[in-house]
């Protein structure tokens, strides 16, 4: 998922932009009002963080003019102001949520979960049925899995990764297929990229990742779901 940022903090913004990129997100950062605008329009983002005091156009300016495109992007309001009116004001324009400063990341990551799986359950273009992977049942809609009683929490990302293997089970997935899968057609693949991110997801679905079963590498090509 695409995350733009628009904060003039460069600390804030560049510990958003890190901690972020670790959780499997892609963010795209802007230092200014107009900045995010022109942001928006070009690297179209999924989700939208916005500080609210920040100069060439605030916050709330920068939600206004989203709004009159998409109605349905999540946008979130991060700000050191805590007034009930700067709350009421951010979520009557269409903001999604607002979070005050300082604010911790788990509780940020949380924040976007939780929106992002309402947002995906509003937007029937978004949702999908759910597909066995192995012993696994695979909800998108929830960015969820489960085995028997256990509940599996999946990024975005990972549903998306899972879906292409699942989509052509027995058969090699090349990298180029998961990149173009999992992070879009535009992003520059990166091998070590992709590789952290299959060994995070083989930590949450496989019973020992040490010794994957769901998902088997094939050396100097890419992965496999499916029969060995």
């Amino acid at each position: 998922m695409k995350i733009l940022i628009a904060e003039d903090d460069v600390n804030i913004r560049q510990g958003l932009v890190d901690a972020l990129s670790r959780e499997g997100y892609t963010p795209v950062a802007a230092p200014d009002g107009r900045a995010a605008l022109v942001s928006y329009h070009r690297d179209r983002p999924d989700f939208v963080l916005l500080d609210i005091m920040m100069p060439e156009m605030d916050g709330y300016a920068v939600c206004r003019e989203i709004r009159r495109y998409n109605e349905h992007i999540p946008i979130v309001f991060l700000s050191a102001k805590d007034e009930e009116i700067d709350r009421v004001i951010g979520l009557e324009l269409g903001a999604d949520d607002y979070i005050s400063k300082p604010f911790g990341i788990h509780e940020l990551r949380a924040r976007i979960k939780t929106i992002a799986r309402r947002c995906l359950h509003q937007n029937a273009a978004q949702a999908s049925h759910s597909f066995p992977f192995g012993d696994l049942t695979v909800f998108p809609n929830e960015l969820r899995a489960r085995r028997g009683e256990e509940k599996l929490e999946l990024t975005l990302r990972e549903v998306r990764i899972l879906s292409c293997l699942e989509q052509h089970k027995n058969q090699v997935v090349t990298r180029d297929m998961l990149f173009d899968a999992a992070w879009g057609y535009d992003y520059v693949p990166n091998s070590r990229t992709l590789d952290q991110h299959i060994s995070r997801l083989r930590k949450v679905i496989e019973r020992d990742a040490n010794h994957p079963q769901l998902i088997r590498t094939v050396h100097g090509l890419g992965y496999r779901y499916g029969v060995s």
